[in-house]
This record gives C-alpha cells, structure tokens and sequence, in this order.
C-alpha cells in the first residue's frame, strides 16, 4: 500500500486474552477463553444467547474478574491498569452497555458530559464543546436539552455511543448495540460503529448476536461456543469455515451454506 493510503489514525491499543475462566455458582461460563486484538481493529465476537459474550466483555472492562487467565491491554495487566488514577492512564477505555444506561434525570448533554465532569479536567466551556462535537459525530445535533425519555431506541443508543466518544476512547467495548432495533437502525448503528473505525483509530470490541451485522462491518468475528473461542477469523473466512460449531451457527443464522 502506497504512502498517504491509508488514512485511518492508529491509535488503539491491542488486548489479549490468555486462559479466561469464569463460573458462577459452580456453573463454568467462560472455560479458557484466548483471543488476540489488534491496535485499531473492529473485532465482533458473536454467539447464541446464554454462550458468555456479555461476560466476556466485563471481564475485559474491570466490571468482574476472572477465576482464572490474563487480561492485557496496551501491555498493562488489568489489574495493573486499573489501580493508576484516572487522570494518569495512559489510555482510556469505554463500554456502550446494552439498555444504554443513560440517566433518566439528566439531559442528553448532562449524559455525554458524565465523565468528563467527573474527571475535573475540563471546564464548562470545553465540555460543552465536546459533548457538541461528538453528538454531532453521531448525528444528533440539536438533542442536548432533551430528556432520554423524549428519545428514540436509536438515538438512545447513539447517545451511548457519544458518551464514550467525549472521553476519546483508545478501546470501546459495546454489548449487543443493536438489540430491540429494527433492520433500518441496526444498519445505521453499524454504519456509525465502522465510521467510528475509519475516523478515530480506535480498538473495538462488540458482542451480538447479530452475525449478519458483524459481517457487514468487523475486521474479523471469534466465535464464541460453551464458553471457548472455537474460531475467529475474517467475515470471507468465516462463510468458508469447516469447523462444526461454527456452521452450526451459520446454519442457525439462516446464512451458512
């Protein structure tokens, strides 16, 4: 590839998963999960329902932590990264949770301005500008004095997005971001999600269910099977794929061969 073709900024930080085991109550979810990200790639990790994608995600943003393996991301173990105060993390991290998680009380701007008020490094003004600017990245210019409740299941969605946008994320995390959308909006998430990619630079990481959706904007897609990744390979790879399980779930998706 020539100079100055690639335009895409590189600025994501690359996770790696070694050996990840979670149970609850002595019934084991993740059973020795190892996956390897790359700085700036769009990763979707598919699987049927009950399978440990969500788990598998909060293990990955400090949320829970495992029984047993390793989390290493931008080379820092987990923990490691989690106990240096925020304001001295060499990167950030966010998560787009499923119900969207907004704030009832508070209005879109409040939402996507949580963090950084929090954070005590901006004033009034800068948070403004950026709370502005990154709703208008997902295309809601005009929304800040509105209320959740006055917003659509899309546009909630994409104020979860803003929101972990406004902290100017190296990782995103995003669990099921499409779930009770119609196709129309699933699409657009997805289109906004790949923009995202193209613009920022930024390590995605998505959990779904959703496999036509990952095919249409991931790099690769692991799947994820009784708690193990059984493959993880490009969408072109995946149709292709001889391994059980996974055309099992093809099949199931009205989309293998």
């Amino acid at each position: 590839m020539g100079a100055g073709a690639r335009e895409t900024p590189q600025r994501g930080v690359a996770v790696e998963l070694q050996g990840l085991r979670r149970s609850y109550d002595g019934f084991d979810v993740l059973r020795g999960v190892d996956l390897s990200v790359r700085a700036g790639e769009l990763l979707a990790i598919v699987g049927q329902s009950g399978t440990g994608k969500s788990v598998l995600l909060r293990q990955i943003i400090g949320l829970e932590r495992p029984d047993a393996g390793r989390i290493v991301i931008g080379g820092l173990e987990l923990p490691r990264y989690l106990a240096i105060a925020p304001e001295e993390k060499p990167f950030r991290i966010a998560m787009v949770f499923q119900s969207a998680a907004l704030l009832a009380s508070l209005t879109v701007a409040e939402n996507v301005g949580l963090r950084l008020r929090e954070r005590r490094r901006h004033s009034a003004a800068e948070i403004d500008a950026i709370t502005r600017r990154v709703l208008a990245d997902v295309e809601l210019e005009g929304t800040q004095d509105k209320l959740p409740s006055e917003l659509s299941g899309g546009m909630r969605k994409r104020v979860a997005i803003a929101r972990a946008l406004a902290i100017d994320p190296e990782l995103i995390l995003y669990d099921e971001p499409t779930a009770d959308l119609d196709p129309i909006l699933t699409q657009q998430i997805g289109e906004l999600i790949r923009r995202i990619r193209t613009t920022r630079g930024s390590t995605q990481i998505i959990v779904t269910h959703n496999l036509p959706l990952a095919r249409a904007i991931a790099d690769r897609i692991a799947v994820l099977d009784r708690g193990r990744i059984v493959e993880c390979s490009t969408p072109a790879e995946l149709a292709e794929s001889r391994q059980p399980l996974t055309r099992e779930f093809l099949r199931a998706a009205a989309l293998g061969l």
